[in-house]
């Protein structure tokens, strides 16, 4: 396969209310506010979501934004803001992580800002990066890995078409010390 900072990607993927674009240099505070706002929902799986442990700060959320850029144009990492098509507001985010380009096959992650839960942005959101990894990169294989606890991360990956392959118990340690089962759900391309 061809180098992955060469494969051309669009800027953006739309949906029926989204804008999912990466993170770029000056959204940062946009970012800080929504993450402050869920910080109690985002904190009850650390063990999946490590980096909401630490102080959240604009800076700290400005440097994620310009790091996330830097990235997503290196093909390390694609990260997506999920923007509000009519208001612009900052809904959540949502990225293919730990991409493997020799498979090609690729992690979903994602979480929605406290606010927006319950509206179908996660859903709207993880099934348009689907159609994005299996048209446009090309992945054979998509996984969305969490934590056997997290009941409505479970059920986007229901809704949106992956199977659970298997759970793997006391498989890590979340930071107040208890052990995590974890749920491996994968959705195929069809060929």
């Amino acid at each position: 396969m061809a180098n992955p900072i060469l494969r051309d990607l669009p800027a953006s993927i739309e949906t029926a209310r989204l804008l999912m674009r990466p993170p770029r240099s000056g959204d940062g505070a946009a970012l800080h506010e929504a993450i402050v706002e869920s910080l109690p929902e985002l904190r009850r799986f650390l063990a999946s979501l490590p980096w909401v442990a630490e102080e959240q700060t604009r800076e700290s959320a400005e440097v994620f934004c310009r790091n996330a850029e830097s990235n997503f144009l290196a093909r390390r990492d694609l990260p997506f803001l999920l923007l509000g098509r009519e208001s612009g507001r900052l809904v959540g985010a949502c990225g293919l992580h730990r991409t493997n380009w020799e498979v090609p096959k690729t992690e979903v992650g994602y979480w929605v800002r406290a606010s927006e839960s319950g509206k179908g942005f996660v859903t709207e959101a993880v099934n348009g990066l689907v159609a994005f990894a299996l048209g446009v990169i090309g992945a054979e294989r998509i996984e969305i890995i969490t934590d056997a606890e997290n009941l409505a991360s479970r059920r986007v990956a229901e809704r949106c078409g992956f199977t659970l392959e298997g759970i793997l118990r006391r498989e890590r340690r979340a930071p107040q010390g208890s052990l995590r089962d974890t749920c491996i759900y994968a959705r195929l391309a069809d060929r």
